[in-house]
């Protein structure tokens, strides 16, 4: 979808085309980041729990714990790359089963999962990868999944303006499997659904159909 081929006819000349948009470019702009202080907190926070860093496998544990939460937080910056809908095509693009890895805002602790989203066209078209890459723009942060996928879908439907917009997702939170209630192999459900597919009752059935969120 993404790459159609070129369709040429005597009828268009090229100053009658319409002028590209431009991609948009997303960039996530942390505050500023302190490595060297985060992983002197990091030693003081082992060591205030009884754990030593002073052991040659514990040694550069602190080091590698900040840098593995750093990449957690860090989005990839992406180019948010749209097509004309030239075809007029008007019924579901759904992308499933991406996968989402975010950390709980209340435990720092990671919940992991999968995201179907999907919408509903309308001027213009996405390049299917851009789905995910905005699933991991707003999943690399401490994060609760009610506020994750609702920044999901209420991005695509300002940035894409489409007819309507569905995201899905489905989460083990290690918050609730590994700690306190410790549900092993419990999942979370959530969803959000925007303009066609919360009001037009045959487009959200479809949608939460083929997302397997109504069986």
């Amino acid at each position: 979808m993404t790459e159609r081929p070129q369709h040429v006819t005597a009828r268009i000349r090229p100053d009658d085309a319409a002028p590209a948009r431009p991609a948009l470019r997303v960039v996530h702009e942390p505050a500023g980041i302190d490595l060297a202080a985060a992983e002197e907190a990091a030693g003081r926070f082992l060591n205030a729990l009884g754990i030593s860093t002073a052991s040659e496998s514990l040694r550069g544990t602190p080091g590698r714990m900040v840098r593995a939460y750093a990449e957690l937080f860090s989005p990839r910056p992406f180019d948010l790359t749209t097509f004309p809908n030239d075809e007029g095509y008007d019924e579901l693009v759904l992308a499933r089963r991406i996968p989402v890895r975010s950390v709980c805002e209340h435990h720092l602790l990671p919940f992991v999962g999968t995201a179907h989203v999907g919408y509903l066209p309308g001027a213009r078209i996405l390049g299917l990868s851009k789905l995910a890459r905005v699933v991991e723009h707003f999943a690399c942060r401490p994060q609760v999944q009610e506020r994750l996928t609702k920044q999901v879908a209420d991005w695509l439907q300002t940035h894409l303006e489409p007819k309507g917009v569905g995201v899905v997702i489905e989460a083990e939170h290690s918050c609730m499997t590994l700690r306190g209630v410790q549900a092993t192999g419990s999942t979370t459900m959530t969803s959000t659904l925007l303009g066609l597919l919360r009001s037009d009752a045959r487009s959200r059935s479809e949608f939460l159909a083929l997302t397997g969120a109504a069986s």
